[in-house]
């Protein structure tokens, strides 16, 4: 009897552990990462922060690599490996803390999902899709402090835990249906702005088809279905017409895209 109380308890402990795994791969747990809540409308301000964290570096590799349609030019990006390892670097070795604003956090993380995505992309180049990289979402390769992350624990542990839904349209996952990538660094200076632009140009953009009564848009709308809300509720169709140029009838059930994969490579 005490054999199989022994075995039942090492089987128990072992299932306990792959399930802890499997939720920080998913991106379930902020990993002690803070994790501010964006509370009422955002707005753009270094104030109020502990740190107001400079990525002047990124942005100029940015505005060097990417055109004004978000593609990038990855043979670039390899030529100027070592300004990008230095500002990997730089990010890496800093700790975010809830000292720091919600403005500069939310900047913090996008960038540091961008960035370490192009890195991702270039240690694996030539790849046709991320999709073709073992692990891309789930593996923890980014480090920050005594931690490593990934990138699907950027975005589900950490950022979309802070209340912000725009975060879906600056997050850019190295693919043709993403939302673009912007041609300049996220800053807490400029973050409701770079967000409110982002969002607005995605919606409007061919990643959807909308239409008053026939609207098929990102598969975007779907999997993150329940952090698209209008007034506290959710309501994605709502708050798609808070930015799209044409409105949606609220009683119509939307329709989704196919999503391209390909690598967002400028030809």
């Amino acid at each position: 009897m005490n054999y199989f109380i022994k075995v039942t308890a090492v089987l128990i402990v072992l299932v306990s552990m792959v399930s802890c795994n499997l939720t920080s791969a998913a991106g379930l747990t902020s990993q002690g990462q803070p994790t501010k809540e964006v509370k009422g409308e955002l707005t753009s301000t270094t104030a109020n922060s502990a740190v107001n964290f400079d990525h002047s570096a990124w942005d100029n590799l940015l505005k060097k690599h990417v055109d004004s349609e978000g593609m990038v030019d990855y043979k670039g990006f390899k030529n100027d490996r070592e300004a990008l390892n230095k500002y990997l670097q730089k990010l890496s070795a800093t700790e975010p803390t809830n000292k720091w604003s919600v403005q500069e956090l939310l900047a913090f993380y996008i960038n540091l999902y961008n960035a370490y995505t192009v890195d991702l992309i270039l240690n694996n180049y030539p790849v046709k899709s991320i999709k073709d990289i073992d692990g891309a979402f789930t593996k923890g390769f980014i480090p920050v402090g005594d931690r490593e992350l990934s990138l699907g624990g950027i975005e589900n542990g950490i950022l979309r835990k802070m209340n912000e839904p725009r975060i879906h349209f600056a997050i850019n996952c190295a693919s043709i249906s993403c939302p673009k990538l912007l041609d300049e660094a996220y800053t807490a200076s400029k973050i409701n702005e770079q967000l409110d632009e982002v969002t607005r140009e995605f919606i409007n953009s061919d990643k959807n088809d909308i239409t008053a009564n026939n609207p098929k848009v990102s598969a975007i709308f779907k999997w993150y279905a329940k952090d698209y809300t209008v007034n506290g509720r959710k309501d994605v169709i709502g708050f798609i017409n808070k930015y799209s140029d044409t409105e949606i009838n609220p009683r119509v059930a939307l329709q989704y895209k196919d999503y391209n994969w390909e690598l967002n490579e400028q030809k």
